[in-house]
């Protein structure tokens, strides 16, 4: 399990916040340390000198006339504890830090309470008379509560990020672009010319994306223009053998049906190099059922007398393929099957919920292929006869593999246990993963 974001932009983020929360703690600790904490220490003295100015003469506290003349020239008034109930202390907060602050000042235990309104009113019971409160009304006091700061300091993180990530956003959209045209490439479509917008190293990997795509292109055209080519001139010359063939005598007949065995595999050698090459990137994308696909594939198939097919279908979700195709990949593996293994094969569909993914395994039951064969078997030009037996353009398992990969599948290949060679094909059921091809 992997705590860190590994791509580009999660790290970014992550530093841009780590960044940021460092310079938040270093502001909320200088704030604190050398603006808020000397502000409590200026209060917490000019508090004192004004309980230590009313106790200077403590003979007008014992008088109403006096307390009067006390809060008409300090507004401050003094109140004994029942006074003080009755003028609203119990809704004050006692704040320790004050008091403590008040009590090494005042040399005495000493205790202050704080009353929030306009003007903030400071309650102060000082070491000089436990049983008297001195209520000092402070104009253009806040709250000491340090909760605005912290929610400031918050709301100023939130937006850096929010901030930071729109920008590595905007930086990271032309990677994304650049990361789905790569997939288009690799799966044979070609897109238009990616727009060259980010930062100059951006820039440059798209200009250079943009070339290599389009020399990648003219090279897939040539080659699709030399095999037509190729194909066109070869089947001339073997048609003129064919007709050739036909003027030989009756008891010549073997010599003929041997020329036109090898014509015949000649022409199938030049459809798959056909095959191959076009890719089927003209035909349309359809919503198609694979049960429905394969059902269609089967049926056409039910001529041939010596061959059993045996259908296990399950309930599976519609996908978007390419139909001919697909039926083209089910068809040349049902060939091999036949061909390469067994009269009888199995087919299994069924929907993989947790990779969303729709699948079908066909299965014959023949001697199966060496297991260091297997994984070379899809590379073009590998001729299967060393694993099964017969002869081959190497072809067959390169354009069914090609076909998947256009649909953004996968298809495996390996031994069964009880005998046989199985095919997997699994086919997502995301339609993200198709772009017309341009």
């Amino acid at each position: 399990m992997h705590i860190l974001p590994r791509s580009a932009f999660g790290q970014t983020v992550l530093l841009i916040g780590m960044l940021l929360l460092i310079n938040q703690v270093v502001s909320y600790i200088s704030v604190t340390y050398y603006f808020i904490h000397p502000s409590y220490q200026q209060i917490n003295s000019l508090l004192a000198k004004q309980v230590n100015l009313v106790y200077l003469n403590p003979q007008q506290l014992r008088s109403i006339d006096g307390r009067n003349r006390l809060f008409r020239a300090t507004g401050i008034k003094v109140f004994d504890q029942r006074q003080a109930e009755l003028n609203g202390i119990g809704d004050s907060i006692y704040y320790r830090v004050l008091s403590n602050e008040m009590s090494r000042l005042l040399g005495g235990e000493a205790e202050v309470r704080v009353a929030s309104g306009d003007p903030y009113v400071f309650w102060i019971r000082g070491p000089q008379n436990p049983y008297i409160w001195i209520m000092v009304p402070m104009i253009g006091v806040r709250n000491f509560d340090i909760s605005p700061l912290t929610i400031y300091l918050m709301v100023i993180g939130i937006l850096s990020v929010a901030g930071g990530w729109i920008f590595v956003r905007r930086l990271n959209r032309p990677l994304r672009a650049l990361q789905q045209a790569a997939l288009d490439v690799g799966r044979g479509t070609f897109p238009q010319p990616l727009k060259e917008e980010g930062s100059s190293e951006i820039r440059s990997v798209t200009r250079a994306f943009n070339q290599m795509s389009k020399g990648i292109k003219q090279l897939e055209d040539d080659r699709a223009l030399l095999t037509a080519g190729i194909s066109h001139d070869l089947r001339t010359p073997l048609t003129r053998i064919r007709l050739s063939t036909e003027m030989l005598p009756d008891d010549q007949q073997w010599i003929r049906d041997g020329i036109n065995s090898d014509i015949e595999d000649m022409n199938e050698i030049i459809d798959q190099f056909i095959n191959y090459v076009r890719q089927d990137q003209q035909e349309k994308v359809e919503t198609a059922n694979i049960n429905k696909l394969l059902e269609d594939v089967v049926k056409s198939r039910d001529r041939e007398d010596d061959h059993h097919i045996e259908l296990n279908l399950e309930e599976v979700p519609d996908v978007q393929v390419r139909k001919v195709a697909i039926k083209r990949v089910i068809d040349n593996l049902l060939e091999n099957a036949f061909r390469y293994g067994s009269n009888k094969v199995q087919i299994h569909s069924g929907f993989n919920k947790k990779r969303r993914e729709v699948f079908f395994i066909l299965r014959d039951f023949g001697p199966g292929i060496e297991e260091n064969l297997i994984d070379n078997l899809f590379q073009p030009f590998t001729q299967g006869d060393k694993a099964r037996g017969s002869l081959g353009s190497g072809l067959g398992l390169a354009i069914i593999k090609r076909i998947v990969d256009m649909h953004s599948g996968e298809i495996t290949l390996s031994n069964h246990e009880e005998g046989g060679l199985q095919a997997q094909v699994s086919l997502p059921v995301s339609q993200s993963f198709f772009k017309p091809s341009r």
